[in-house]
């Protein structure tokens, strides 16, 4: 069963139970559009208890704003009752809640294109908003006075540059003025779903433009303060040049590129990024540079290219090279050397241990790491084959490096 089959389902069992239920927002929106939607939501006249009643398998997260989560199968489908919303106190919350009808539960919410409902029953659109003729116009546009819906909810404005990103559609001016004047309130919003919205923005292939709206906007000044116009344009320049599909971290840093490794891992704390994701970025921002290096030694070059981020350190400095009108003969050359590399183990289990080298008559501390470290960059030039060589290796080391009688 998919989604849309399960949340079809559902309308027809409250349907059949007197109640009427639509399918609702956005994957309304995205059948109109022939687009794929990922998830299919549900709205009705039967309140929270009804539809608990009604089936046997449902989760209450959100019974009092009048959300209830049915499971058929193994499927989730949120199932809202219709209603009104007002008392918006921290810019994202309601503080009241109010079930209604249909047309007024259109009403609030975000943009004309989300605020339309479908009944696959009888396969009919039904329209209050005027959101069939936006989304031909591709316009996107609040539902009544922009600056009352993006004070209901700050998010909102970076919801309209993400659906504008997405769908290739212009913000209606009314629309985009009220995201300027009000942009400075994105920073009431919690970090983590700034990024979220951000990554949506960021891995579309239409990322340049996106965040070209979130600099004329003023939102890109609002969640990281202190980023110049400069290496704001070359952000915006540098996203241009990545390739299609990039994931999060690397569009971040390419948007960052102009700037200190340390000043873009300051910025991104507000965004409250995973260890893994702070360290990817902060990876590819130090790594700017070393990849042109003609002269870099085999070991280097294995040791790199065996990085997990090493194809979107790549990609970045490719993008780099474009966006400052240089050479990328350098980068011709890596891939060939790459190439030349063929199957062989890029980062082979050291041959000797530490306690093989200490037998060997290595001290431990400082002397036993550099120790390690070379012996293992001699392994990886192809110096080295096997143990005896690297045994052989270590005490011709230990006896250079041998501190003199006193």
């Amino acid at each position: 069963m998919t989604n849309k089959e399960a949340a079809i389902k559902i309308i027809r069992r409250l349907c059949s139970n007197g109640f009427e239920a639509l399918l609702a927002g956005g994957c309304v929106r995205d059948m109109l559009l022939s687009r794929a939607a990922s998830d299919y939501d549900v709205a009705t006249s039967a309140h929270p208890e009804d539809v608990i009643k009604i089936f046997k398998r449902t989760l209450k997260v959100g019974a009092k704003f009048g959300v209830v989560i049915v499971l058929i199968e193994d499927k989730k489908v949120e199932v809202a009752t219709f209603r009104t919303e007002a008392g918006y106190a921290d810019g994202r919350h309601p503080v009241a809640v109010k079930f209604a009808g249909a047309a007024e539960d259109a009403s609030r919410r975000d943009f004309t294109i989300n605020g339309m409902f479908y009944d696959p029953l009888k396969k009919e659109v039904i329209d209050y908003v005027n959101g069939r003729a936006d989304l031909k116009k591709e316009l996107i546009r609040t539902i009544g006075s922009p600056t009352e819906r993006f004070g209901e909810d700050y998010l909102r404005m970076l919801r309209a540059v993400r659906f504008s990103t997405q769908l290739g559609f212009v913000i209606e001016p009314q629309t985009f003025s009220a995201i300027c004047s009000s942009a400075k309130n994105i920073s009431k919003i919690s970090g983590e779903r700034i990024a979220m919205e951000l990554e949506s923005i960021l891995v579309s292939p239409n990322r340049s433009t996106g965040v070209s709206l979130l600099t004329k906007s003023g939102l890109a000044e609002a969640i990281f303060p202190g980023l110049s116009a400069e290496d704001t344009k070359f952000g915006i320049k540098m996203l241009a040049q990545l390739r299609k599909k990039s994931d999060f971290a690397l569009a971040m840093a390419a948007f960052f590129a102009g700037c200190s490794t340390e000043f873009a891992i300051e910025k991104c704390e507000v965004l409250k990024l995973s260890r893994s994701q702070t360290k990817h970025i902060k990876f590819l921002l130090d790594g700017r540079g070393k990849l042109l290096d003609e002269n870099m030694s085999l070991a280097k070059l294995k040791l790199i290219v065996s990085e997990p981020y090493f194809g979107d350190l790549y990609e970045l400095q490719r993008a780099l090279q474009r966006a400052e009108r240089k050479s990328a003969a350098a980068l011709v050359n890596l891939r060939k050397r790459i190439k030349a590399l063929g199957d062989v183990e890029l980062r082979p289990k050291p041959l000797l241990n530490g306690h093989a080298l200490i037998r060997l008559g290595a001290a431990q501390g400082p002397e036993l790491g550099q120790l390690a470290e070379e012996m293992y960059i001699a392994q990886l030039e192809g110096k080295l084959q096997d143990k005896e060589q690297a045994e052989q290796w270590v005490q011709n080391w230990l006896k250079k490096h041998k501190l003199p009688d006193t």
